[in-house]
């Protein structure tokens, strides 16, 4: 699905945040379950990152730049087929891990998002949340879906459960909003720092200073409105590229010329081989 302006055209891919171009193909497929309860769901990106991105180029021919696994000890670009894992144990010191050896030890992939207990979704701490998903009804799950989302929304509940993407097992909570169920990702308790050492000590605050406090807190009071806010960075390097655009031609780079195949040739490109793996397993 792709997101229209108000004119009803698809807007540029070099647009404003409000209305870029947004994805809501399915990540993942599978059911929501608890007790006797089974609704087919499937998962989607609730946010699209607003960051504008560069490419690196060749200065004197705009070819685009691309990265390489280099060995300093030999010199040379290493392919992909002499690649290993390695788990540093101090400086210059590692474990080596196989694939199947790393295989042994990763989750056993399922299409269940298991809820294993419900909470007040006031008990979560925000500093836990991760990453936001949405978890859409499949066909035949609507009513079911309906029923949970609404349920979860008028008693404040939140699900809890396990879900596995990819190679990992993550903690996610389920709640509801407006009537639609978001997936967030939940950070692990050893992956939160403590605070305990944050807060300064308590001194004798003086009368007249809280009142003041306080009664400049509830002046600014309101609702939060997200879109009242924007990436203004982001505004200003797209209106700048617009504007360079117009008053200048894009440089065009050399054509590439086709190479051995040694395995992916930049970041971009191994990324997008794993969720073509992802996609594949599920």
């Amino acid at each position: 699905m792709i997101k229209k302006n108000s004119t009803g055209k698809v807007p540029p891919r070099l647009s404003s945040g409000k209305d870029r171009e947004t994805s809501f193909q399915s990540i993942w497929s599978g059911t929501i379950s608890f007790s006797l309860v089974a609704i087919p769901v499937q998962l989607v990106k609730a946010v699209e990152p607003g960051r504008v991105s560069f490419r690196m180029l060749h200065g004197t021919d705009f070819s685009p730049l691309l990265r390489r696994m280099y060995c300093p000890e030999e010199g040379k670009i290493v392919g992909q087929d002499e690649i290993i894992r390695g788990f540093e144990t101090a400086p210059g010191r590692y474990i080596v891990i196989t694939d199947e050896e790393l295989e042994s030890v990763s989750p056993q992939r399922s299409r269940t998002i298991e809820i294993v207990r419900f909470t007040d979704i006031n008990e979560i701490d925000r500093v836990c949340y991760n990453h936001p998903y949405y978890l859409v009804p499949a066909r035949g799950g609507e009513k079911a879906y309906s029923l949970l989302s609404e349920i979860m929304r008028r008693t404040g509940k939140a699900g809890i459960a396990r879900f596995v993407l990819g190679e990992r097992e993550y903690l996610v909570a389920i709640k509801s909003t407006g009537g639609v169920l978001n997936l967030i990702t939940l950070h692990y308790s050893e992956e939160i720092l403590s605070d305990g050492e944050l807060a300064p000590e308590a001194d004798a605050i003086d009368a007249g200073e809280k009142a003041r406090i306080k009664k400049t807190i509830r002046k600014m009071t309101t609702d939060f409105a997200p879109g009242k806010y924007s990436d203004r960075r982001r505004g200003k390097i797209v209106t700048f590229l617009k504007k360079k655009l117009k008053e200048k031609a894009a440089v065009e780079a050399p054509e590439a010329l086709e190479e051995e195949a040694v395995g992916p040739a930049d970041l971009m490109a191994a990324l997008q081989e794993s969720m073509s793996r992802v996609k594949k397993i599920h």
